[in-house]
């Protein structure tokens, strides 16, 4: 089985200690997001695990061998953590084949994940040209260059339009079918939601969060559901009759908390009620994420006081 594992990872830069000692393992066959505040640890942890950086104290391994021991790397990890390091002058072509070369990869492998991420028509253009969309495509191609069995990406959506974003999903979502171990870092909460399996949050450097995405949006949520009928009077008197709090939207819709689709369903049917909709209420990722980590963002922004305006002349007379 083909997975990465850290443990007690930690680097220390100077004073300043970048990741604390960090176990988790990301498996194969899902899709894992690893999410956190800018300054969490997250790429700092990616550089660690491709060896990029030496750890301070502690270990990280693909399919139990450090990634330096690896013979081939690209053939068992692909990784994109920079979109822009590619040479500007070589063509996107043959910036692969370069890639392709050194690590005994077939040449028509090239051609293969050029088409693959939408850049077959101007692999002979000069990576310089490209847009900061195409240069991610071209990032995702070199990793999926040697066929891996491990697929590591920094912010993966980064320029992309939504066509892009769009493929990109799909992608991780196939490459996790297909028995891969894919580990996603991203501050697209939304995006995240749409392709992640698994969750794995930092912060300030520490593990905050290792658990199945539906398990985290339901353990930062209290019931709820949401409603819509033809009869909101007698509804509410029902609802309020049963111990509910019931709050009606703007839209027509009420919210009744702490309580289940289930539980409503039978109480409106009991009570002959129709419903024209009915859902359960969970907070959605982003909201679960920042109630999480509200407390761990090293940089936050302060809402700015609302702007004061002078007295005119006639105010003052």
């Amino acid at each position: 089985m083909t997975s990465i594992d850290v443990h007690e990872l930690t680097k220390d830069y100077g004073s300043t200690r970048a990741v604390d000692h960090l176990t988790f393992s990301v498996r194969p066959g899902r899709v894992t997001g690893f999410l956190g505040p800018n300054g969490a640890g997250k790429s700092t942890t990616m550089r660690l695990v491709l060896g990029l950086d030496r750890a301070t104290v502690g270990t990280s391994a693909i399919g139990g061998r450090p990634y330096v021991s690896l013979s081939n790397p690209l053939r068992r990890v692909g990784a994109l953590l920079d979109a822009q390091a590619a040479h500007g002058s070589r063509t996107a072509r043959n910036h692969l084949l370069a890639l392709a070369t050194s690590n005994g990869i077939a040449g028509s492998r090239v051609e293969a994940v050029l088409v693959e991420a939408g850049l077959g028509s101007v692999g002979g253009r000069r990576i310089k040209t490209f847009s900061l969309g195409m240069r991610q495509r071209l990032g995702i191609a070199a990793a999926l260059l040697g066929d891996p069995e491990v697929v590591m990406l920094d912010e993966p959506s980064n320029g992309l339009d939504p066509e892009g974003i769009v493929w990109i999903r799909g992608l991780m979502r196939k490459l996790a079918g297909e028995g891969r171990t894919v580990l996603v870092s991203s501050h697209l909460m939304n995006e995240t939601s749409s392709f992640a399996d698994h969750l794995v949050v930092l912060g300030k450097g520490r593990l905050l969060v290792d658990m199945p995405m539906r398990e985290f949006l339901a353990s930062r949520s209290r019931p709820g559901v949401r409603l819509r009928t033809t009869e909101s009077t007698r509804l509410r008197e029902v609802l309020i009759r049963k111990g509910y709090e019931p709050a009606q939207d703007d839209d027509g819709r009420w919210t009744v908390d702490g309580a289940t689709t289930e539980e409503i369903g039978v109480l409106a049917a009991f009570e002959g009620i129709p419903l024209l909709e009915l859902s359960n209420v969970q907070a959605t990722l982003e909201e679960a994420y920042l109630d999480l980590t509200s407390t761990e963002a090293e940089f936050t922004a302060t809402t700015p006081p609302a702007a004061t305006t002078s007295p005119t002349a006639d105010q003052e007379a």
